[in-house]
């Protein structure tokens, strides 16, 4: 297939008819996609602090537990897109699950460091089998004309996981320990997700071709990554996404002692915090009524300005609680919209073949970033004995974001589609 005829295809808005069936199936991802997030992801910061008082362990070690599963992610999300590429979605996705559920009982059970790192390690597997990137490359490689659609309704629904698994996660350590919790989260990727991933996913993506056709798309799928290698767009991508997630994270794990740094009261400080989810979904609940009708390029020139002027807010907001709900607002709706960005701006700016394998290379370097920058931005605020410079460094990178996005955007207009 060549890119001229991938991009061509890319271009059209998501008009082709879906049947019920493919509604079905698309709410019923969307729904594995809530339960991972809310289980695996959003569960962490409500189970470190009982589980440090029960076994004494500290908060570096158990971070560093988060971070090496972030780390394990990203190593993994290449060869996994690779699989989904080759027609392995349903497996993939299946076996997710069932690690995801077998690490979440081993913590549970966990009477060491070492045993914590194990599960973390294997729950970073997990993630990388079972989180956006994978069910993007199924849901793109299955429905190539409604692909935005539904990931934008995938997200949209997820977007509520931490909505759900909070509060939720909180009444279960309060009811029946952090352990037994753990055990009750397990159950659900098993009895939810196991069986959508089962039964929601085709067995192949080449169902009904012949084995000869089969190692032909197996072919153009391998040679379509080596061409990002070669591709500035990807490149440019690449540092686009990479400074996103880095200041996203650092700004995340921040946010709440640097407005403390500041004096905001604490009515203020939670109330900005309580927005954030909100402003997710809100963006995203936009996108998904209007952004068919929007180029995909000037949503992301959107979300990737309004993400800097989010920082500008902050840096300016001082006590003022409109200017920190302002901030929350922006910043939210920036990192909704980014989420369903990334699943669909390879497809418009290179090409769908190999999707993958291609969003698990872009997706290594952004892992790597979420796990370094909240420590880069502690030591950032060691040095300087203060917020002020971690701030200012968030801007000036998420500048560098936008910069490259704008750039992915020229080069991939400038260059010539050509055959693969």
């Amino acid at each position: 297939m060549s890119t001229m005829s991938s991009r061509s295809e890319n271009a059209n808005r998501d008009t082709a008819p879906t049947d019920s069936k493919d509604s079905l199936v698309t709410w019923a991802l969307a729904l594995a996609q809530l339960v991972s997030w809310g289980s695996v992801y959003y569960s962490f910061s409500l189970l470190v602090v009982p589980m440090e008082q029960t076994m004494g362990w500290s908060r570096t070690a158990t971070n560093a537990a988060l971070s090496v599963g972030l780390l394990v992610s990203g190593f993994a999300a290449y060869p996994i897109g690779r699989w989904i590429d080759h027609g392995l979605g349903r497996r993939v996705m299946a076996v997710g699950s069932v690690i995801a559920a077998a690490m979440l009982l081993l913590w549970a059970d966990a009477q060491s460091l070492t045993i914590l790192f194990v599960a973390w390690i294997g729950l970073g597997i997990s993630m990388a089998a079972t989180f956006y990137d994978p069910v993007f490359a199924v849901v793109t490689h299955r429905y190539r004309h409604s692909f935005r659609t539904k990931i934008t309704l995938i997200t949209l629904v997820a977007g509520f996981a931490s909505t759900v698994f909070i509060p939720l996660t909180q009444f279960l350590v309060g009811a029946v320990g952090w352990r037994m919790s753990l055990i009750v989260l397990a159950t659900l990727n098993l009895v939810i997700c196991l069986p959508i991933h089962i039964i929601a996913i085709r067995s192949s993506r080449f169902d009904g071709v012949s084995r000869a056709d089969s190692a032909e798309v197996k072919v153009v799928n391998d040679a379509a990554t080596r061409r990002a290698f070669r591709s500035p767009t990807f490149w440019a991508l690449a540092v686009s996404f990479t400074a996103y997630y880095a200041t996203f994270a650092a700004l995340t794990f921040h946010l709440v002692p640097l407005m403390v740094e500041r004096g905001v009261t604490n009515a203020v400080l939670v109330t900005t915090m309580a927005l954030i989810g909100p402003a997710q979904v809100a963006a995203r609940a936009v996108w998904f009524a209007f952004g068919r009708t929007v180029p995909i390029t000037t949503v992301g020139i959107i979300v990737v300005t309004l993400f800097p002027l989010s920082t500008v807010i902050l840096l300016g907001a001082g006590h003022s609680a409109a200017l920190l709900w302002l901030f929350a607002l922006c910043y939210g709706a920036a990192n909704g919209m980014m989420t369903i960005l990334r699943g669909t701006i390879v497809q418009d700016l290179m090409w769908t073949e190999g999707y993958g394998a291609v969003s698990g290379m872009l997706s290594f370097p952004s892992n790597v970033a979420k796990g370094v920058a909240p420590i880069a931005a502690a030591s950032i605020w060691s040095l300087t004995h203060g917020y002020v410079a971690v701030e200012w460094t968030v801007f000036l990178v998420s500048i560098l974001s936008a910069i490259a996005f704008f750039v992915a955007v020229r080069v991939s207009r400038r260059v010539a589609p050509s055959a693969a």
